[in-house]
């Protein structure tokens, strides 16, 4: 994996971005001075507290927000529009209820001109890597909650994206589920050596897939602390057991005790 310190590696580049929105009220600073590097083939979390920008600064990465100021760079070049390489993912699976599970993954590849019999056979391919095969005509009324974020996940992916965006992707399912999830994610980025820009609200969830954690403080959003994430892979859900796991969780958590995002009394 690429880390912080290959600058000549960078795949991502993120300097001193400050986002500000205009309200009623005046303005809200969301995101303050960001400056982190993402390499190749890396997987970074971002967890944080509701409001500090991490969905924002998602946006701006796909190119979907600009910045009230700093810079936003892929392979050097500074991102002024929507990119066209990337995979996003977001906590609803949005999924079009008239369209089965394929044509649901069949929708990206329409809208991207793509060959229709190859797009159908890695959308097979895909729904069978996440243990949907089976599954590919059934309608999103008739799949699990479970299932239908699977089924986005296998969209996002359709097109070979050299960067993959996920924003709480696993939020809204139940413990079990999200943990499958987690280890289905985990073996699709480890097949296919993927770059993945993670947000989450969940400690665990950051330390057990990520090669570097970014913890960032309450509104406005600053980096608190990069954190590197020296587990071996591929990781188990037993390794969340281990004092190794116990640590890195324990420092992202002090943070927060001292930021007061969590109080113990």
């Amino acid at each position: 994996m690429t880390t912080a310190g290959d600058d000549d590696q960078a795949y991502l580049r993120i300097e001193n971005l400050s986002k500000v929105y205009a309200t009623r009220d005046g303005e809200v600073r969301a995101l303050n001075d960001i400056s982190f590097v993402q390499g190749r083939g890396e997987f970074i979390s971002h967890v944080g507290p509701s409001g500090c920008g991490k969905s924002t600064l998602l946006m701006i990465a796909a190119g979907l927000l600009p910045p009230s100021s700093g810079a936003v760079q892929v392979r050097g070049r500074t991102v002024d529009r929507p990119r066209t390489d990337i995979g996003i993912v977001f906590q609803s699976p949005v999924l079009l209820e008239w369209r089965s599970a394929l044509g649901n993954i069949m929708l990206q590849a329409e809208a991207r001109n793509m060959n229709r019999k190859e797009a159908a056979a890695r959308g097979r391919e895909l729904l069978s890597t996440v243990g949907l095969a089976g599954f590919e005509d059934r309608f999103p009324h008739e799949l699990s909650g479970g299932m239908r974020q699977r089924v986005s996940i296998c969209r996002a992916l359709i097109h070979h994206p050299d960067h993959l965006l996920m924003d709480e992707p696993f939020g809204a399912l139940d413990a079990l589920t999200r943990d499958q999830l987690v280890l289905d994610l985990q073996a699709l980025v480890t097949e296919r050596r993927m770059t993945v820009l993670f947000i989450t609200h969940s400690i665990a969830e950051a330390v057990f897939l990520s090669d570097r954690v970014v913890v960032m403080t309450p509104r406005p959003g600053c980096i608190d602390r990069i954190i590197d994430i020296k587990l071996p892979r591929p990781r188990t859900l037993a390794m969340r057991e281990t004092p190794e796991f116990a640590e890195y969780s324990r420092q992202i958590l002090d943070l927060f005790l001292a930021r007061g995002v969590l109080r113990e009394h």
